[in-house]
């Protein structure tokens, strides 16, 4: 088995949505980042699209651990309710042109707007340590630093106010003292810490976030979590 490193990624901003088993009408998000959307993440720094089997395949067995920070109030859960589609009427030349099209070119069952819901996390804060291959260290930092594509929080209107990249180490321990320093110029406390797999105290969960392949045809296995309270 190859070496491994553990990169530090600090995850701040004033919007983060982290969907988890989201249905159209109803985008939710978890209280923490889902291993899916900080490798999607990664693969958006590294200008890496399609499938991506490969890779996710060597970095779907590899630890992630989520320490959640906060100020002094719990951040606030925002319901946005998003209208898609504006009732476009397909009899006037102008407006069925500018009527949203299928993948197909052709038109969508209904031209009448819909109301979505959508949710994010106001004023988190997060610090992920991940598991990498130490062969790609370098690499996965670079791309950090100076991403191909713009990085977002989970969804594309949820920009970081901060640097993500905050180091690669040796020992997990030292991410995690690094993490602490982070937290604590910042006069954060520290919430709950998200362990893979099951442990004796804490809650358990299991997530479908695992991701297999990326793409038009997204697929992901299930993990265990275990969120403990600190």
């Amino acid at each position: 088995m190859s070496e491994t490193r553990f990169l530090l990624m600090w995850l701040e901003g004033p919007l983060q949505s982290w969907g988890n088993n989201s249905k159209f009408f109803v985008r939710n998000t978890l209280e923490f980042p889902t291993k899916s959307g900080l490798l999607g993440l990664l693969c958006c720094a590294l200008g890496a699209g399609g499938e991506q089997k490969e890779w996710l395949a060597a970095m779907a067995h590899l630890k992630s651990t989520i320490l959640a920070y906060s100020k002094e109030k719990t951040p606030l859960l925002l319901r946005d309710f998003h209208m898609i589609g504006s009732g476009y009427d397909e009899s006037d030349p102008f407006e069925a042109q500018m009527m949203p099209k299928k993948s197909n070119g052709k038109k969508p069952a209904s031209t009448k707007a819909k109301l979505t819901h959508r949710y994010y996390l106001q004023d988190a804060f997060f610090a992920a340590v991940m598991e990498i291959p130490q062969e790609q260290s370098i690499k996965i930092s670079e791309a950090l630093i100076n991403p191909v594509w713009d990085l977002f929080l989970g969804r594309k209107n949820c920009p970081p106010t901060e640097f993500i990249f905050r180091g690669i180490f040796q020992k997990e321990e030292d991410a995690f003292s690094e993490a602490s320093a982070i937290a604590n110029e910042k006069s954060l406390k520290e919430k709950f810490k998200v362990f893979d797999g099951q442990l004796e105290q804490g809650e358990v969960l299991v997530l479908n976030d695992v991701p297999i392949q990326f793409g038009t045809s997204k697929i992901y296995k299930e993990r265990y979590v275990t969120i403990v309270s600190t």
